[in-house]
């Protein structure tokens, strides 16, 4: 009776084992709480602080606005290996297993890397998590600037040249790809692109920016990969027409998709195709219905996200910005389960999710704790997913 028990508990312990391993949660990493020196040549966050400078001076608008958010760590440097440490930490034992960090490249050099580099990766225990990048190639603005009304001015523009492509592609094979760590599907590492148009006009056209991707997977092969796996972000960034063949003008998004190989789509936040001037409730009903139009309409594997909420108000220090309001992790649950239902809908595809965001406080969307919900966002990707 005792060795039955035994084996009905090791059999138990194996399950829950695999329960635990069976849905890869990947939360996007903004990467912008240290000092940047780059930060320096815009002329922001002079506190030495990086972006918490604009959350501890965020100002509540109107009434029952949720501002400012206090983190419940403090303002930590997250470039620091010891944060890192802490954060692996609290994202494992609650379900968080891959990060995907917003990765920058502006005017041939990096930008945001540090956290990356000197923290994430330093950290004695990340080799527990997987990661990956998402290029964030858009045209880098005064958004980022919380004391300037004016969003208008340009500081670096996201579209890159094909000799820049080729250059910093080195560098993602060499110093990230081929980690241990780095999160693959099919052997392939997953590089995901956030804006399609602009890499295509930065590259001069279709033609080019197909080139540019194919030298890409060439050159991982080179490197010994099986190749790289393009994950588009899907918002109107895709071009819902493309010149394919010399005079069809008729193509769909799902035809540029196939042009360019892209081998998945996910998105980066709701209000990239939702209004985020309603109740979290509803922003997350017309969010999460629209997982099966995706899934449908394409030949690539659409994998479901879930955003947190949204309000860029400690950004802008005039006018009120489009915010959500009524957010609750009960809310927050509700939509992580119809994102598992998805997944599990689709076995033939890894069962990938990605949320938004691990720690976007400048626009409200973030699973790190702070002083009002604490935990409770993380524990509801705990409760559906662990």
């Amino acid at each position: 009776m005792k060795r039955m028990y035994l084996i009905c508990i090791t059999v138990i312990c194996v399950l829950s084992a695999s329960a635990r391993e069976k849905y890869d949660i990947a939360a996007f990493v903004w990467p912008a709480y240290f000092n940047e020196p780059r930060f320096a040549e815009i002329g922001v966050f002079p506190d030495g602080k990086g972006e918490w400078e604009a959350i501890y001076n965020a100002k509540s608008k109107f009434e029952g606005h949720r501002q400012p958010r206090v983190p419940l760590w403090g303002y930590l440097d997250e470039s620091d290996p010891k944060v890192q440490e802490k954060v692996i930490d609290t994202a494992l034992e609650y379900g968080v297993n891959t990060f995907i960090f917003d990765w920058y490249w502006y005017d041939s050099k990096p930008f945001l890397e540090d956290v990356l580099n000197k923290g994430f990766l330093k950290a004695k225990n990340s080799g527990k998590v997987k990661f990956y990048l998402m290029w964030a190639n858009h045209t880098h603005n005064s958004y980022l600037d919380y004391q300037n009304p004016d969003k208008n001015k340009v500081y670096w523009e996201g579209g890159v040249s094909r000799e820049v492509f080729d250059g910093f592609t080195g560098h993602l094979i060499r110093d990230y790809f081929t980690r241990p760590n780095y999160y693959k599907i099919d052997g392939k590492p997953v590089f995901a692109i956030y804006e399609v148009s602009t890499f295509i006009r930065g590259m001069g056209g279709e033609r080019q920016a197909k080139e540019a991707l194919d030298a890409f997977r060439a050159k991982c092969v080179a490197a010994g990969l099986p190749g790289v796996h393009i994950q588009a972000i899907l918002w109107s960034n895709i071009p819902a027409t493309l010149s394919a063949t010399p005079g069809d003008q008729t193509q769909t998004q799902d035809n540029t998709v196939r042009y360019f190989g892209f081998e998945s789509l996910t998105n980066y936040q709701w209000c990239h195709f939702v209004p985020a001037d309603r109740d979290y409730r509803q922003w997350g009903e017309e969010a999460t219905a629209k997982f099966g139009e995706f899934g449908e309409s394409f030949s690539v594997p659409y994998f479901p996200h879930v955003s947190i909420s949204w309000d860029p108000n400690p950004r802008y220090p005039e006018g009120i910005q489009p915010c959500v309001s009524g957010v609750t992790p009960e809310k927050f649950e509700v939509f992580l389960r119809k994102a598992k239902a998805y997944a599990d809908a689709h076995p033939s595809q890894p069962p990938l999710i990605t949320v938004n965001a691990w720690n976007e406080w400048a626009e409200g969307s973030y699973l790190e704790p702070d002083t009002e919900f604490r935990y409770g966002f993380l524990e509801a990707v705990k409760k559906v997913f662990k």
